[in-house]
C-alpha cells in the first residue's frame, strides 16, 4: 500500500488484460457445441469433444501441424543463433560510427510491414528480370536457369526462416546488447591482462553473462512456439507451396472461419493454447530443476 501511485498506474493494464484476455475465454464453449450464430449462446447443440476428434483425424490438420512445428523450430533456432551472434559482433566493434550504422541497418526491416516485406521477397525470388536472387546464383554458376523458389513447396520453410531473420534479427539483438552492458568491464580487463584472446573473452565472459537472458527468452519463446505468424505465410503462400506454407492460423481461417465452422476454429485455437501452456510450464520447471533462471 506504500506504492499507491504504481498500483494506480498498473490498474488500467490489469483491467485491459481481464477484459480482453480472460472474459473472452467464455467463448471456448463454442468448441464443444455445434455452434450456429443465429441462435443464442445457451440454445446451441452440445456435441462434446467431436470437433477435437475430427481435428486429430483430419489429414489437413496433421499437415498444417507439421508445417507449424517445422516453421517454429526453424524460426526459434535461427532467431536465437543469429541474434546472439550479431549482438556479440556489435559489442566487439570499437568504431562507434560503424557500429551505429550497422545497428540502424539491421533494425530497419523490423518496422517494415509484412505486406511490403513479402512483396520485396517475392520480387527478389521471382524468375523475371527483377529476380535478383536468380541473377546472382546464375552469375555464380550455382544454378543454370532461374528457379521459381516460391513455387517449390519444400523451399518454403527455408525461405520463411531467412525472411524472419532478415526482418527481425536487428530488433532481437536489443535485449542481448542491453544485457552485455550489465557485465562488469573489470572481467574483460582482467582476462586481457591474463592474456585471453578476444574469442576466449567472448566464450568465458560474454556468453556466461548472457546465459540468464538466453534461458528466460527461450522459455518465453517455447511458450509461443506454435505462434508462427499469419502474414508471411498468407502473403507468400500459393497453390504450389500450400502443402508447406499453411500453418494453424491459416487452417483456422480457411477451414474454420471462412466456412462458418466456428466450433472447429475455436477447437484449433484451444489446442494451440493448451500446447503453449504445457510447454511454458514444462520448460520453466526444467530450468528450475537445473538451477537456472526462470520466469516464476
Amino acid at each position: 500500500m506504500r506504492q499507491k501511485a504504481l498500483l494506480a498506474m498498473s490498474l488500467p493494464f490489469v483491467i485491459w488484460v481481464f477484459v480482453f484476455k480472460y472474459v473472452p475465454l467464455w467463448g471456448w464453449t463454442i468448441a464443444f457445441q455445434h455452434y450456429r450464430p443465429n441462435l443464442g449462446m445457451f440454445q446451441q447443440e452440445w456435441i462434446g469433444l467431436d470437433q477435437f476428434r475430427f481435428l486429430f483425424a483430419d489429414d489437413s490438420f496433421i499437415r498444417v501441424l507439421r508445417n507449424t512445428i517445422a516453421m517454429a523450430v526453424i524460426k526459434l533456432v535461427l532467431g536465437f543463433v543469429t541474434a546472439i551472434v550479431l549482438a556479440i559482433l556489435l559489442n566487439e566493434i570499437r568504431i562507434i560510427v560503424f557500429k551505429r550504422f550497422v545497428q540502424t541497418i539491421s533494425y530497419l526491416p523490423h518496422f517494415i510491414s509484412w505486406v511490403v516485406a513479402a512483396n520485396l521477397i517475392s520480387t527478389a525470388l521471382s524468375i523475371d528480370e527483377d529476380g535478383i536472387i536468380n541473377k546472382v546464383l546464375m552469375w555464380l554458376h550455382i544454378i543454370n536457369e532461374p528457379v521459381l523458389w516460391l513455387g517449390v513447396g519444400h523451399y518454403f520453410w527455408g525461405i520463411l526462416g531467412i525472411s524472419e531473420v532478415w526482418k527481425d534479427v536487428g530488433w532481437n539483438t536489443i535485449v542481448y546488447l542491453a544485457a552485455m552492458t550489465m557485465i562488469d568491464p573489470a572481467q574483460y580487463e582482467a582476462a586481457e591482462i591474463d592474456g585471453a584472446s578476444r574469442f576466449q573473452r567472448i566464450l568465458r565472459i560474454t556468453l556466461p553473462g548472457l546465459k540468464p537472458v538466453i534461458i528466460i527468452l527461450l522459455i518465453m519463446n517455447l511458450g509461443n512456439i506454435l505462434e508462427t505468424g499469419f502474414e508471411p505465410q498468407y502473403l507468400m503462400g500459393n497453390g504450389m507451396n500450400a502443402d508447406f506454407s499453411e500453418n494453424l492460423e491459416i487452417f483456422v481461417l480457411k477451414y474454420g472461419i471462412s466456412m462458418g465452422n466456428f466450433s472447429l476454429a475455436t477447437a484449433a485455437g484451444i489446442f494451440k493454447t493448451v500446447v503453449s501452456f504445457i510447454l511454458l510450464f514444462s520448460s520453466n520447471a526444467i530450468a528450475k530443476r537445473m538451477g537456472e533462471e526462470r520466469l516464476f
